[in-house]
């Protein structure tokens, strides 16, 4: 009967000293920074993000982050209203933005330089070349699928002006229906759009993931005056999605999991869409902004873009400081082990300087 009282002051020490503990603890933890990020496509181009969204990988780097969908130049809009921090912009509309306003923006970073699309094509047509005088359909005249079609056309000989161009408005799933509607006699298509069609006896001309030297890359974006705000930002979006990248390689089940959680899908097609980025290593472990693909990008543009664009220094609106300083402070030997210092080197010297 002693003992009790004397049990019970003990535990309630115990007690007031975890509540204390806890306490302090909270007091040295920063909060989470609030942000909202855009996402321009429902497609594998985003899938990094997701992960990270999913498997808190945000969250690890101290980023309450809220991803927003928003197709096309939609992002830019965002980020220069100041309603997203950052975009997942395409290489094209990044350009083609900063270039006009080149104070404005600047591209810190790049996940993705290759892309998973097909020209699909209604039944009928068994080549490119049967494309001449028909009707293409595009959600913008001037986007990236615009001039990653233009890229495959040229390929078998066609020009822009060849084809008629029908704009859908949106993503590929407008794309789709424009085509399976009549209303087009073809259109580029992300994957899993274009394995309905397909399934459907469309027909397949090409795939963007054949041809090397066509580029389907995406950016990080930022305005400036969002980075001289918070200029720690894209180093913690880097480190967050670099290991959402890592998870996608080790993780299928989990990558899966993620993506469906922002575009519903039948799950045998995620996982089919899966295996083709995985199967490319679509995902850059290094994500530097690299030359080829600025030069890609211009090359692809039709004859009015790309004039203007080869006026303009690209070098003033890429800033690969970040991702050199990282490779430097061994941040991604650490995450993707030593074998990748290699990888590091290669990409070093590939990157826009």
């Amino acid at each position: 009967m002693k003992g009790g009282p004397m049990i019970t002051r003990i535990r309630f020490a115990f007690l007031i000293t975890a509540l204390l503990v806890t306490s302090i603890a909270s007091a040295q933890t920063p909060p989470l920074q609030k942000i909202t990020i855009n996402f321009p496509a429902r497609s594998g181009g985003s899938w990094p993000m997701f992960i990270a969204r999913e498997g808190g990988y945000y969250q690890k780097y101290g980023l309450d982050v809220n991803l927003v969908f928003g197709q096309g130049n939609l992002g830019v809009a965002m980020i220069v209203s100041g309603e997203a921090a950052m975009t997942n912009s395409s290489m094209e509309q990044a350009m083609q933005a900063s270039s006009k306003d080149p104070g404005a923006l600047i591209s810190v970073g790049s996940m993705l330089n290759k892309g998973v699309f097909a020209l699909m094509a209604a039944k009928g047509f068994n080549s490119v070349k049967d494309l001449k005088g028909k009707r293409i359909a595009v959600s913008s005249i001037g986007d990236a699928p615009y001039n990653y079609t233009i890229a495959l056309l040229a390929k078998s000989g066609l020009k822009s002006t060849d084809v008629q161009w029908v704009p859908s408005g949106t993503d590929a799933t407008s794309r789709m229906v424009f085509l399976t509607t009549g209303r087009a006699d073809a259109a580029l298509l992300t994957a899993p759009s274009y394995f309905k069609v397909e399934a459907q006896g469309y027909k397949n001309l090409g795939n963007l993931a054949d041809h090397s030297d066509i580029y389907a890359s995406s950016v990080y974006l930022f305005t400036r005056k969002t980075l001289a705000a918070n200029p720690k930002l894209p180093e913690l979006i880097i480190k967050a999605q670099a290991e959402a990248i890592k998870r996608f390689y080790e993780d299928k089940a989990f990558a899966v999991k993620a993506y469906l959680a922002y575009d519903k899908q039948e799950q045998a097609d995620i996982e089919r869409v899966y295996d083709l980025y995985a199967m490319t290593s679509a995902f850059e472990r290094i994500p530097y902004v690299l030359t080829g693909a600025i030069k890609s990008v211009v090359n692809q543009a039709d004859a009015q873009t790309a004039t203007a664009m080869r006026k303009f220094d690209f070098k003033t609106v890429v800033d690969n400081s970040t991702v050199d300083r990282l490779v430097k402070e061994g941040f991604f030997q650490k995450l993707f082990g030593a074998g990748i210092k290699s990888e590091e080197e290669r990409k070093s010297k590939l990157a826009l300087r």
